[in-house]
């Protein structure tokens, strides 16, 4: 079976400090993968590699088999792969629904030959568009918000504003960066039970960054534990738990 995404020795460094190591590890097909490690240890930073915010200095990524090493984030997205952000990155002065409108692909409003000449194709994509963007919303519990505005969402609403503009974007990859952090305890648990859902129910992958060790812990079939820009460990939960080094570096200090 071929890995849904395989990093393979991706590094980055600035101004000589190597802050990703020689990092490699491999995320099946709908698999559910943490990534934990201490405050410096490079999640943020090997995310922005994976994501095509920041261009690594050595090692590879591929997708499904294609290389996709270094890649703009708009060329990783239309192979399936989005990620979110630790601070939410709404459109503020959007409402909700425009905000997960904006996210699908190929709109067919932005182009001005079928603007113009094809004005009933192009209405009724935007139906469509506007469809699935509110089936979207459901499915995220957004739908009472579909007309405030994105800036008066709580800070829970707007993790789940970001999960439903990856959804919109036809992403299969899904990056989480700290979903859970600032969240209500109840949004917490809300969104542990909608990543399970669009795994188990619509076979999405998910890669995700998290601090909050019981949601990482009732969530990932696999937790990959970086310190120093390295992987230290990988494997279950429960066997990375055990492991001295892990303890040491960071589950010591968590607990």
């Amino acid at each position: 079976m071929t890995s849904r995404l395989m990093a393979d020795g991706l590094t980055k460094r600035f101004s000589g400090t190597t802050v990703v190591d020689n990092v490699s590890f491999y995320v099946d097909p709908g698999q559910i993968v943490g990534l934990i490690g201490p405050n410096g240890a490079g999640k943020t930073t090997l995310f922005n590699l994976l994501s095509g915010v920041l261009k690594s200095d050595a090692g590879s990524l591929t997708i499904d088999g294609v290389d996709a090493t270094n890649l703009p984030p708009y060329r990783l997205a239309r192979l399936g792969l989005v990620r979110t952000f630790q601070l939410a990155r709404e459109l503020d002065k959007l409402t909700v629904l425009e905000n997960v409108q904006l996210a699908a692909r190929d709109h067919v409003g932005e182009s001005l030959v079928g603007a113009l000449f094809r004005p009933t194709a192009t209405r009724a994509a935007e139906r469509a568009i506007t469809q699935r963007a509110r089936e979207v919303l459901a499915l995220v519990s957004l739908s009472a918000h579909e007309s405030k505005l994105a800036a008066n969402l709580s800070g829970g609403q707007k993790k789940l504003l970001e999960l439903a503009r990856c959804l919109m974007a036809e992403a299969e990859i899904i990056l989480l960066d700290e979903i859970a952090a600032g969240v209500a305890p109840h949004l917490v648990d809300a969104i542990a039970v909608l990543i399970q859902r669009l795994n188990r129910e619509h076979g999405k992958t998910f890669v995700i960054i998290e601090h909050n060790i019981g949601f990482i812990r009732s969530l990932a079939s696999r937790v990959v534990v970086m310190a120093s820009g390295k992987v230290l460990a990988e494997g279950s939960f429960d066997h990375v738990a055990a492991n001295p080094a892990v303890i040491d570096s960071y589950l010591g200090q968590a607990a």
